[in-house]
């Protein structure tokens, strides 16, 4: 359920079939021949410098892919945030997003 290789990724960047974004974190997608959504986080440590901040977004990042992955098309996506993600607070960042998944299945 995760994009595992380089080339997995530059397939999205590549021809991005979709792309939703806010001013802080940014979801690209593209189709994908499986059978089920996949998920790859892209975090700058040059952006984000602190490993436990880092951690601490990927791991709201994959929790809302989860609770949300049932009703998202099959499809690849790769979410890139920015550096101001990491002074927002938990509950902020997961409400965020949440909403950038919901406009994803909307």
């Amino acid at each position: 359920m995760k994009l595992l290789n380089s080339f997995e990724f530059e397939n999205v960047f590549r021809k991005p079939f979709h792309k939703v974004e806010n001013s802080k974190i940014i979801i690209f997608s593209c189709s994908n021949f499986s059978e089920v959504p996949r998920l790859g986080i892209s975090i700058a440590r040059k952006q984000i410098k602190l490993s436990h901040e880092r951690i601490r977004i990927k791991r709201l990042i994959r929790e809302t892919f989860r609770l949300s992955q049932y009703k998202l098309v099959k499809m690849d996506f790769v979410v890139i945030v920015k550096k101001e993600v990491m002074f927002f607070k938990n509950n902020l960042l997961n409400k965020i997003l949440r909403n950038l998944w919901y406009r994803h299945y909307q």
